[in-house]
């Protein structure tokens, strides 16, 4: 358990790459509710080396392509928009009310992959674009509870 937060933490952190991360963060926060907890800036104006954004008790880290000079990870973990229209994961993000979530996504200029709507499994949700084209789902099934 986080003593800070109360939350229990999450043993996996997705880790992103954006060509403007400082633009990304941005975006993340108004469109999908995340919150800053560390930014580190870089050396180069506008560059982020690292930065962690929570979502309730969920994380993802994040920085810009090429923070950190053309290491290994930065060569191998490339921005979605490099990528063309394919990626090799999803986030899904458990939220409390799809609908709210939906609607605050749209506003901000998400594009919207699948509608939200009640699914089969359980639970309704939707799935987006975030603003470099990285795939998002997010919903109120929550797998823990299943």
């Amino acid at each position: 358990m986080d003593t800070k937060s109360g939350h229990v933490a999450s043993s996996i952190v997705p880790s992103l790459r954006y060509p403007e991360a400082r633009l990304a963060i941005d975006w993340l926060c108004q469109a999908f509710g995340f919150e800053e907890h560390l930014v580190v800036p870089g050396e180069n104006e506008g560059s982020i080396v690292h930065a962690q954004l929570i979502h309730g008790n969920a994380m993802i880290m994040l920085a810009s392509a090429d923070s950190h000079g053309g290491n290994a990870f930065d060569q191998r973990v490339r921005p979605a928009s490099e990528l063309g229209e394919k990626t090799n994961q999803a986030i899904y993000l458990v939220v409390p009310d799809p609908d709210a979530h939906y609607a605050r996504a749209v506003t901000a200029g998400a594009s919207v992959m699948m509608e939200i709507q009640d699914q089969d499994y359980g639970g309704r949700g939707y799935t987006c674009l975030d603003c470099d084209g990285n795939v998002w789902s997010f919903g109120d099934y929550d797998p823990w509870q299943s």
